[in-house]
Order: C-alpha cells, then sequence, then structure tokens
C-alpha cells in the first residue's frame, strides 16, 4: 500500500465523520440476514463494523446481546456482567441497546458510576477480581469498542469468566444464534425502556479497585522514588480518567498532554493510508506525542480502548511493537523473582524473532501459538505464561507473586513498565533493544498485503506443509514450513515458512479479499525484500496447485 501523501498531518475537516448521521445511521438501516457482510460475524475481537454499512446496527446489538444473555444462562453464570465502553461514537448507541436487554433478562449488569468510560483491562481485571473469591456466582463482561478503528466503526466484545477474550467454540455459538434471531426478527429479544434498565444496573467505580491494585502488578514505588517524567497521550480513549488518578495515588510525575474526548478524534494525525486510525504502534498515527519525545523521559499512549500500547523513548522515538516486546521480557523475567520459575513466554508466530532470542538467552520456555490474544488467556490465567504479547502492541503478564493479573491485553502496565524500566535500570527501553540488537542482530520486520480472491483466501486457510514446494527461501534452507502453531499444534489459517536468518507467514484476511504476508530478516533490507517477493511466488505457486 502506498503511502498517503497526508500521512502523519493533523486531520482536516473532510476527514472527520459525521456523527450525528452515523448515530441515526445505527438505528435506521436495518441489516439484510441473506448478506453475508452484514450478518454477525466475531472474528479475533469481537463483532466489528460500521452503521453505514448496515454491518453495526441496532439490531446487530439486540441480537448479539440477546445471545449472550441465553448463553450464559445455559452455562450457569449468575453472577454481575461487567460492561464497559469506548469513546468511539457507536458505543454509545449500543452500550444503551445492551442494557436494555441484558437487563430484561434477568442479568445483573455493573456498568461505571457516572456513565464513563472503561478500558478493556479493567473489564478483565474486575472479572477475575470477583471470581477469584470462588464461593461467588461467575461473573464475565462485554467491552464495546472497535479497537483502534476508525471513528466510523463500532465494536462488541465478550469476556467469559476467565476474564480474556472468549475462544472461537464460544463465539460461534454466541455469532449463529445472534444470525438465528435476526432471521427470526428479533422476536426472541427481551427488551425495557433504556431508564428502566439503567436504574436496576449497579452503578460502580471500576477505576479506583484498578488503579489500587497497580502497585501489586508494577514496581510503581520505584517509579516515583526514581521521579521518571511521564508524558501521556490519552489519544481520546477511555482510560482518560485513569492517569490523573494513577499520577496522584502514587505521587508520580505525569503530564497528561491531551485529554480531549471526542468521537471525530479530530485531534489527530492521519494514519498511512490517510485514515483516522488510533493505532499507538503507527509512527503516523503517533505523530504528535513522538514530537514531545525529548519533552519526557518516556512518553505513552494507548487506543481507544486501552489494551494496546504505545512507547516513545528519547533513544529512538516511537518503539517498533516487537522491539518493545522483546525489552519487556528480558526485563520482567530478570526482575520479577517470584514468578513461577518455568513461567513460559507466549507470543504470537508472526511476532518477531528476537524474542526466541531472548527466550532463548533467559532459558525460558518459549510457546507459539496463532494470532489472537486469545490463546494466551488460559496460560495467563493459571500462571503457566508469565507474559503473553502479540506483534500489534498487545500484552499481559503476571502480577509481581506470580499471580493472575488480566487475561486479556492491558495497554495501561505496559506503558507503566517503560516507566519501571528507567526508574530500576536507568536507561530508556530503546537504549536496551540497541543492546539486543548488538547482541544478536538487528532485524528488519515488515508487513505488507496482496491480492487474493476468496477461493485464494480459502486456500491459504487451509493450506498442508506439502504443498510447499520450495526448499529454499532467499537463498537460505528452510528449517520449517508451519501451518499449525509449534506452541499448542492449533491451525494458524495460512503458512509460515522459516530459515536460520529470516522467515515469512502468510495469513488470508477475514474481511478483504486480500492476505497478509509479515516478514523478517537478520540480514539487511535487499534480504528481506526477496523473502517478501518469494513469499509471494510460493502462496502463488501453492494456489496454481489448487488449480486457482
Amino acid at each position: 500500500m502506498s503511502l498517503h501523501p497526508r500521512a502523519g498531518l493533523p486531520a482536516q475537516q473532510q476527514d472527520l465523520t459525521n456523527i450525528p448521521t452515523l448515530v441515526a445511521a445505527y438505528y435506521t438501516n436495518k441489516p439484510n440476514v441473506d448478506v453475508r457482510e452484514q450478518q454477525v460475524a466475531f472474528g479475533t475481537s469481537g463483532h466489528r463494523g460500521c452503521s453505514f454499512d448496515s454491518a453495526f446496527n441496532e439490531d446487530h446489538i439486540l441480537a448479539i446481546s440477546q445471545a449472550i444473555a441465553e448463553y450464559r444462562q445455559q452455562q450457569g453464570y449468575q453472577g454481575p456482567l461487567f460492561l464497559g465502553k469506548d469513546t468511539h461514537a457507536l458505543s454509545e448507541p449500543a452500550f444503551a441497546s445492551a442494557i436494555e436487554v441484558l437487563v430484561a433478562n434477568g442479568v445483573h449488569v455493573v456498568v461505571q458510576k457516572g456513565l464513563g468510560y472503561t478500558p478493556t483491562p479493567v473489564i478483565s481485571h474486575a472479572i477475575l477480581a470477583h471470581n477469584r473469591s470462588g464461593d461467588k456466582p461467575l461473573a464475565d463482561g462485554i467491552v464495546i469498542t472497535p479497537s483502534h478503528n476508525p471513528p466510523r466503526d463500532g465494536g462488541f466484545k465478550y469476556n467469559p469468566p476467565n476474564g480474556g477474550p472468549a475462544d472461537g467454540g464460544v463465539t460461534k455459538m454466541i455469532q449463529d444464534r445472534a444470525n438465528e434471531i435476526l432471521a427470526q426478527g428479533l422476536t426472541a429479544v427481551k427488551r425495557m425502556d433504556f431508564q428502566s434498565a439503567l436504574a436496576q444496573a449497579e452503578h460502580y467505580d471500576y477505576v479506583m479497585p484498578y488503579v489500587a491494585d497497580l502497585e501489586n502488578v508494577i514496581d510503581m514505588k520505584a517509579i516515583a522514588n526514581a521521579g521518571v517524567k511521564i508524558g501521556v497521550d490519552t489519544l481520546g480513549g477511555s482510560g482518560v480518567a485513569f492517569w490523573p488518578v494513577i499520577a496522584k495515588h502514587y505521587g508520580l510525575d505525569i503530564t497528561v498532554v491531551n485529554d480531549r474526548v471526542d468521537p471525530t478524534f479530530s485531534f489527530m494525525t492521519l494514519d498511512k493510508d490517510g485514515k483516522i486510525r488510533m493505532d499507538c504502534s503507527s509512527p503516523y498515527a503517533m505523530a504528535s506525542l513522538i514530537e514531545l519525545k525529548d519533552k519526557f523521559d518516556i512518553a505513552v499512549a494507548n487506543d481507544p480502548d486501552y489494551d494496546r500500547h504505545g512507547i516513545v523513548a528519547p533513544s529512538v522515538g516511537l518503539m517498533n511493537p516487537n522491539h518493545y516486546l522483546a525489552v519487556a521480557i528480558q526485563y520482567l523475567f530478570g526482575h520479577r523473582p517470584d514468578w513461577p520459575t518455568e513461567a513460559k513466554i507466549g507470543k504470537t508466530l508472526v511476532s518477531s524473532s528476537m524474542i526466541d532470542r531472548v527466550a532463548e538467552k533467559l532459558d525460558k520456555p518459549l510457546c507459539e501459538v496463532p494470532v489472537g490474544f486469545k490463546w494466551f488467556v488460559d496460560g495467563l490465567f493459571n500462571s503457566e505464561f508469565g507474559f503473553g504479547g502479540e506483534e500489534s502492541a498487545g500484552a499481559s503478564f503476571l502480577r509481581r507473586d506470580g499471580g493472575v493479573w488480566s487475561t486479556d491485553k492491558d495497554g495501561i502496565i505496559l506503558a507503566l513498565l517503560a516507566a519501571e524500566i528507567i526508574a530500576v535500570t536507568k536507561q530508556d527501553p530503546g537504549v536496551h533493544y540497541q543492546a539486543l540488537a548488538a547482541e544478536f542482530g538487528a532485524p528488519l520486520y515488515q508487513r505488507i498485503d496482496a491480492p487474493a480472491s476468496p477461493e485464494q483466501k480459502a486456500v491459504l486457510n487451509e493450506l498442508n506443509p506439502d504443498m510447499v514446494e520450495a526448499s529454499t527461501l532467499a537463498d537460505d534452507k528452510i528449517t520449517a514450513k508451519l501451518t499449525r502453531a509449534p506452541g499448542n499444534d492449533a491451525a494458524i489459517g495460512g503458512l509460515k515458512v522459516v530459515t536460520e536468518k529470516g522467515w515469512f507467514a502468510a495469513r488470508p484476511s477475514g474481511t478483504e479479499n486480500i492476505y497478509k504476508i509479515y516478514a523478517e530478516s537478520f540480514v539487511d533490507e535487499q534480504h528481506l525484500s526477496q523473502i517478501q517477493s518469494e513469499a509471494q511466488q510460493i502462496v502463488a505457486a501453492a494456489f496454481a496447485k489448487a488449480g486457482l
């Protein structure tokens, strides 16, 4: 994809979504259940779509909420349902629709006092805190968010009692039942008026229980004692109310450089494709904060639901997510003496091989899983994983005593960890990565997209290693051809080819007629380009073998 001419520049009026018409479309556009793009579809992070496209509308949320109410009744979950929302415009009407249905179904719904916003990791933390005693009815949760997607999008995701993203089996049950409810004209939906439902919901302050517990996952005293100067851009997200409380409670030197909440996100700089996208790992979306890198010891940002992290270090600017994950892993496993000795390092198979080298140096077991944070949930819940992270800047890790903190991605603790690293080591995370690169080599990592028809995407999704005839990649011997993840033998929905000097992974997009090629080289730019070129040739040969 070519770079948009205004990438990294401030958004202009013509870039903004018309919020009144977007919200009106939520109520007036009705989905056609015979059109696949207008059905309920749970991907790796719940159901997402836009009301303009009839892909995220009132009927969708009513049906999904009813399906979740029925599912939790079938499972015997009788505890509270913790309901959170982010700052996207469609999160507000979806929040109202969900409460109307859930309360009408007898669900004990817990919302933020004052109807404020609640980050994804805070919902996970609340679920686990409630269920930790073991003698209460089990709680679960819903987060209404499309993550870092543009302002026009909405999203809705379910977290069961383990606190993390629901696995594929659960989401398929909810998705299929929701589509059945849609096809039947919503006759199965139980619903009451919003004000009555809101009056019956529990209004609870999620902020302080989470903030007060942070000292049990991050060395907050070290940060305070070292006087680490932290700059925070909330990116208009759901954690906007948390940072001042964190600063006051722990005596931290935190400056919030932007606390605007605006559903158009008009304060953003445009992403690489010219869209407004609150991607805290993108140098284009993060241009405003990068400009402030020399004013703070560390500057941080999170996406709208706060499950991702962006780290701006004075030494290097915005850190590549893979680079920061490697540094975080090296630091944590060297500074958490109470973690289980055999705690694993979890990574997605499209994350950097630098993590493999760090794990080997630490002599810690590495578990490589398919894309999606759901694969880390059980391991974090049972303290089998000390750390679970993915290349898209999402991660979580254990409490300092080795217990579970959150089983969903937590951008807040990853941001605070950067400050702890500075406080304890006197060097910012960028300097630590430079040391890793000096020791292991400086890998080059890139994701590109290539066109693929629906039939070709289906072939890629069902590849087996025997369909790959190549024996070398970029003149290096292929050491592995993977269609199942080494860490858990789960299907990766694509292909990964590995050599000693680099690798590529190819996966079909779930929403567009493209496939994604992730590639990494430990040699140079030319080697990376050769890997990418040959990756497309290998995939094209597999398509040809399938007659496409």
